[in-house]
């Protein structure tokens, strides 16, 4: 039903908008004109005022000509009228005939400067009308000059300009008086004042013509402001929908203005782009746009029904739209309806944001969250996480397990003081101090619960303020550990006996036998129970490595994102500590069963014969990141190609174990040396570095098992103490020495000396 009425909405509401529309003719667009006629403008004002002033300039030449004709027609005609009336004034006196002769003409005849002369029949001028003031010429000859051929030929000569004696351009006719006395009429005008009339008009058409050009000076720099004015507008609407256009494409959302009525939709430049289309100035369909949606998401039909019957005035939709790639991609509309003119009627304007990082981002994080809450419920310790408020954010099953806590004690955000009132309590509590350096808010101490099981729980401060607990089961160590405190307590026992059989033999001679008999038995006993140890720790050892390989295997996989990243960075800090906790423990676990093998008497040597130089330089290879990471330099001096006859994995392991140690234990800028020297038959290697250097009574106890110059609540350095046990036996093994020579401050050399064959014993040799 919704369909139907929004697709007759436009026939039932819009149709006589839609048929103005339709008879609407189409506009010229005249937009690409526009410079053209800019620069056109200024043009044709200057064409026309020259076409105009050339018009002028040609209109006022004709009126000259017409000027000089009219004044030649009117001199002629005056003379001939002064010449039919001078005879009727014969009978008059000289004196009396000049104001006869002027009352008897006609009365424009002196005007505009007109002059009349009369002359006798021997050119003596007699009389005259409209002359200056004052004595007259003497005869026509002087007035006109010499060289006219108006006294000659009179009428027949008509009406000529001439050039008068004083200089002047005058026009002059004669006449010869028909009847009567004889003599001659001259009528002569200036030109000037001939073209008196032409002047004042031709001085109006000068003003009209200025006034002209500069009223459409003005019009043509009014219409170059204005120009100017509208390319600056443009310019400015141009960068101002640039920024638009730009802003919302770097946002990635575009504006749409949806005519409800008509069906048809503005997209901006930014929407195509967004979509993969490329921008046009047609509007968009409403079946076009209809077809792009998701039908699942949104229904085009009903919302603009909503619209148009004013049940909704703003919208904020989510939905998807397929581009140009036939891709979806998610957009979210948040628009307002604006009620227009009455022919405009209801539009939806808005904005259309891109949303499909967004959501892809919530699906990897909800993924992420929920493979994160699967590992830390598969681990095997038990897991607790709280906020910097000590409010539960998660834990897993093992810490409930641990605790017996039910699931409505830990739910997330409940205080720890309650989660810790309603679990089980532990019965022992023992701090321990971890090894290395102790980080700020780290603590970590054991603790045992009613059952008898014991607990190793670490506690590390989060960068939030909260921090992460978890808790390992070490009751199979702690039970070993007992078990060696026992073996160590019967030891120390028998080791009692025998100093007490001691001093019984020296009182007692006649029991020296039997105590002999007793002392070789407990020592069985004792060589029995140091091999029984090192067998237990080869095994014990191997026991460690298994699941410590998983855990570091597990680890990597995790910290290389294999299936998928976790999500937080924190995470990755973890697994990076847990690693590197796991290899510190695997080497140590490594040492151990070294150890315990060489102890036991199950190391065997693969000797061949091997250049020392290649085993030396990638010892070093091997060291040089730990080096280079304190600023350390390690050099080594070769022995020229000399070869041994050695174990390589016992050889290298040997150099590992020294050089590890003088990185160790040198500060940053020091310096390592590595010499190698053939002398009497055996290999010499010198390790020396510029470390702190080792005291005098501590050097004797070094290479023991375990043994090291800082005990466990005063060494500044992690270890084992087997790295320089497992270097001297080693050596031994192939039946050389080790020898090591320290100062406090100023750094350490040990010696190594190796047998070049097999068969060949060594002599003794003092560090040089």
């Amino acid at each position: 039903m919704a369909r139907a009425t929004v697709a007759g909405m436009p026939l039932r509401r819009g149709a006589r908008q839609i048929a103005k529309g339709w008879l609407k003719l189409p506009r010229l667009d005249l937009a690409p004109l526009e410079p053209v006629l800019r620069r056109s403008v200024p043009i044709l004002i200057v064409v026309f005022l020259l076409v105009f002033g050339g018009g002028a300039v040609l209109q006022a030449l004709d009126a000259r000509r017409l000027a000089l004709r009219t004044a030649s027609d009117d001199m002629s005609a005056l003379a001939a009228v002064a010449a039919l009336q001078l005879p009727k004034l014969d009978a008059l006196s000289d004196a009396a005939l000049r104001d006869a002769f002027v009352a008897s003409l006609p009365g424009n005849a002196i005007e505009h400067g007109r002059r009349l002369y009369v002359a006798d029949e021997t050119g003596k001028i007699v009389a005259s009308a409209g002359a200056p003031e004052g004595q007259p010429p003497a005869d026509l000859v002087t007035l006109l000059g010499a060289a006219q051929p108006l006294t000659t030929f009179g009428e027949r000569a008509g009406v000529m300009i001439l050039t008068l004696p004083d200089g002047a351009a005058a026009l002059a006719t004669v006449r010869n008086i028909p009847s009567g006395r004889p003599g001659q009429i001259a009528l002569v005008q200036n030109v000037d004042d001939a073209l008196a009339p032409w002047r004042a008009s031709a001085r109006s058409s000068v003003t009209l013509y200025a006034s002209t050009g500069f009223v459409l000076a003005l019009l043509g720099l009014a219409f170059q402001w204005q120009a100017a004015r509208a390319r600056r507008t443009d310019d400015v609407y141009d960068r101002v929908q640039h920024r638009i256009e730009t802003a919302l494409s770097r946002g990635h959302c575009g504006l749409f203005d949806w005519d409800i009525a008509r069906g048809r939709i503005f997209w901006s430049r930014s929407l195509f782009e967004l979509l993969g289309h490329p921008p046009r100035e047609q509007l968009v369909s409403f079946g076009e746009f209809n077809s792009l949606v998701h039908a699942d998401d949104i229904d085009l039909y009903a919302l603009a029904d909503e619209v148009a019957s004013g049940r909704t005035s703003t919208i904020d939709r989510v939905f998807r739209v397929r581009d140009a790639r036939d891709q979806w991609k998610w957009l979210r509309a948040r628009a307002e309806v604006v009620q227009g003119k009455a022919e405009d009627g209801v539009r939806l304007i808005g904005i259309c944001v891109d949303v499909t990082e967004h959501r892809t981002l919530a699906e990897r994080t909800a993924t992420a969250d929920m493979r994160l809450r699967d590992a830390i419920e598969t681990i095997s310790e038990a897991f607790v996480l709280w906020d910097a408020s000590n409010r539960l954010v998660t834990c897993n099953s093992k810490f409930q397990q641990l605790y017996e806590l039910k699931d409505e004690a830990v739910r997330p955000g409940t205080l720890r003081d309650e989660i810790i009132a309603a679990g089980r309590q532990p019965v022992i509590v023992n701090s321990v101090r971890p090894d290395g350096r102790v980080e700020d808010g780290a603590r970590s101490y054991e603790a045992q619960i009613e059952d008898g099981r014991w607990l190793r729980i670490n506690e590390r401060r989060t960068k939030d303020g909260g921090f992460v607990s978890v808790g390992t089961d070490i009751t199979s160590l702690k039970r070993q550990e007992e078990r060696l405190m026992d073996s160590e307590k019967a030891l120390m026992a028998n080791v009692a006996d025998l100093r007490k059989s001691r001093q019984t033999l020296e009182i007692q001679a006649q029991q020296l036998a039997d105590l002999a008999e007793k002392y070789a038995e407990q020592k069985s006993q004792a060589e029995f129970a140091s091999q029984a140890k090192s067998e237990f720790l080869a095994n014990i050892s191997h026991e460690l490595r298994t699941p410590l390989n998983a855990i570091l295997g597990f680890s990597e996989i995790m910290e290389s994102g294999l299936f998928g990243p976790l999500g937080s960075e924190k995470y990755y800090e973890y697994l990076r500590d847990i690693r590197e906790s796991g290899v510190y423990l695997l080497d140590v676990i490594n040492d151990v069963l070294d150890m315990a093998k060489i102890e036991a008497g199950r190391f065997r040597l693969a000797r061949e014969t091997l250049d020392i130089d290649k085993v030396v330089l990638d010892a070093m290879r091997v060291i040089s990141p730990r080096a280079e990471e304190k600023s350390i330099a390690v050099r080594a001096e070769a022995a020229c190609g000399a070869t041994v006859e050695v174990d390589r994995r016992a050889l290298k392991q040997i150099l590992l174990n020294l050089l590890s140690n003088a990185v160790k234990f040198t500060p940053a800028g020091g310096r390592v040396t590595i010499r190698t020297r053939a002398v009497g038959g055996a290999m010499n290697l010198y390790i020396e570095d510029t470390g702190i250097g080792i005291p005098k009574d501590a050097i004797d106890k070094l290479g023991r098992p375990f043994e090291q110059v800082e005990n466990q609540f005063s060494k500044s350095h992690k270890g084992s103490g087997l790295g320089l046990a497992i270097a001297k036996s080693l050596t031994e093994l192939h039946g050389g020495s080790m020898r090591i020579r320290s100062t406090v401050g100023v750094g350490t050399v040990v010696l190594v000396r190796l047998p070049l064959r097999a068969d060949e014993e060594i002599r003794e040799e003092r560090i040089a």
